[in-house]
């Protein structure tokens, strides 16, 4: 899913070149900011101990994760590479049909050193956090998650969802397909992005999506795609 390659080097010096959407972004979130704060993220760094092609060779789906926190930056990356803002036109660094970026990313954070246990909001254009709710949440989410235990020892969870209407009011009935593919382009760019940074990482697809819904606080609008749980290899 994850296109074209055109450098050498990963973390995120290839990603905004091979990956990045077309035209102008689309729509932004139309979730409420009002009386929330903004969490400035470390900036991204664009080069990276590991070429494109050891992170392909490398990537593993992991579900084993070392009892250490996450650091600020490492959350950062992770966001970055699956959404993040490119260049000032507003491209991301993954490819979005018209340029309608559909998805939004929530962040559940268990053990990450700067940030209290709780739910936010990616905001890719800021590359700030919002806070969307809080509390440790990994327990709820993994019995969610049809009772997947080992999720509960992840120290974040990437949460991919999708304003679906966003692409369907230029594509139709081709939305729906069109916002599957470019989420399986976030989820290639976690996965190496991960890989990069001596991460671990799997996407899960299996979820009761109403139960997962009431758990996060999200809005109606907003259909869930997968969790990407991650943080250090045990």
């Amino acid at each position: 899913m994850d296109g074209m390659v055109v450098s050498r080097r990963l973390c995120v010096r290839w990603l905004p070149l091979a990956l990045g959407g077309w035209g102008t972004t689309g729509d932004a979130s139309t979730a409420p900011t009002e009386g929330r704060k903004l969490l400035p993220l470390p900036a991204p760094q664009v080069q990276g101990p590991m070429s494109v092609e050891q992170a392909l060779q490398q990537r593993r789906s992991r579900r084993e994760f070392a009892a250490e926190a996450l650091s600020l930056q490492d959350v950062a990356q992770v966001l970055w590479a699956a959404q993040g803002v490119t260049d000032p036109s507003g491209r991301r660094t993954a490819p979005s049909a018209g340029a309608r970026a559909p998805l939004e990313l929530y962040l559940v954070v268990g053990q990450v050193t700067g940030l209290r246990a709780g739910v936010y909001r990616y905001d890719a254009h800021a590359h700030s956090l919002l806070d969307h709710r809080h509390g440790d949440l990994r327990v709820a989410l993994a019995a969610a998650a049809a009772e997947q235990a080992w999720m509960r020892d992840a120290p974040a969870l990437l949460v991919i969802a999708a304003v679906t209407a966003r692409t369907q009011a230029r594509y139709g009935d081709r939305a729906e397909r069109y916002v599957q593919i470019e989420a399986g382009h976030v989820s290639q760019n976690v996965y190496l992005q991960c890989t990069a940074r001596g991460l671990a990482t799997v996407f899960v697809g299996a979820f009761d999506e109403l139960q997962l819904r009431q758990t996060l606080g999200l809005p109606a609008e907003q259909t869930l795609l997968g969790l990407m749980p991650f943080g250090h290899r045990r």
